[in-house]
């Protein structure tokens, strides 16, 4: 068995490791062809990724020229520690009020910390940002996997 087969995680692992996580690093061709590389939160949905952003930012700007981005979800200190995934994959912008405005109570939820449901003034604060926001939904194409911990301390 090869070295990146032993290390390679299974799709219950990798949904425990999405699951686990709050940061991907988000990465998509800026203008001038050089990777623009941001840290987003995001919500694992089946096999996709979701995130929200403001719809004039730049990675917004690079994904309407070019849909393809990669996405990178990854923890440890240690060498022997390391885990993660790196997904390349295509991005779907959404702008519609009711698909921006749901993810937002998703992502909230996912977020903070011993709420259940977004109401109130919360709810209305999100409502007051989704015309500004979009929800960017990421349909993986590719997936690299890896868990050193899989090489018990051999490396």
């Amino acid at each position: 068995m090869s070295r990146r087969d032993q290390i390679k995680l299974s799709d219950d692992e990798l949904r425990e490791l999405l699951d686990a996580e709050r940061i991907a690093t988000v990465s998509s061709l800026g203008p001038r062809g050089w990777p623009h590389s941001m840290p987003m939160w995001f919500v694992p949905r089946d096999d996709e990724i979701w995130v929200w952003t403001y719809a004039k930012s730049q990675k917004v700007r690079n994904l309407e020229r070019d849909p393809r981005a990669t996405l990178l979800i990854e923890t440890g200190h240690e060498y022997g520690e390391l885990r993660g995934a790196m997904i390349e994959a295509e991005a779907e912008i959404h702008r519609d009020f009711e698909t921006v405005i749901g993810f937002a109570e998703e992502l909230t939820l996912r977020y903070a910390e011993g709420i259940s449901s977004v109401e109130g003034d919360a709810k209305a604060a999100l409502e007051a940002q989704a015309p500004k926001r979009v929800a960017i939904h990421f349909k993986p194409q590719h997936t690299a996997t890896w868990d050193h911990r899989k090489l018990g301390g051999t490396y």
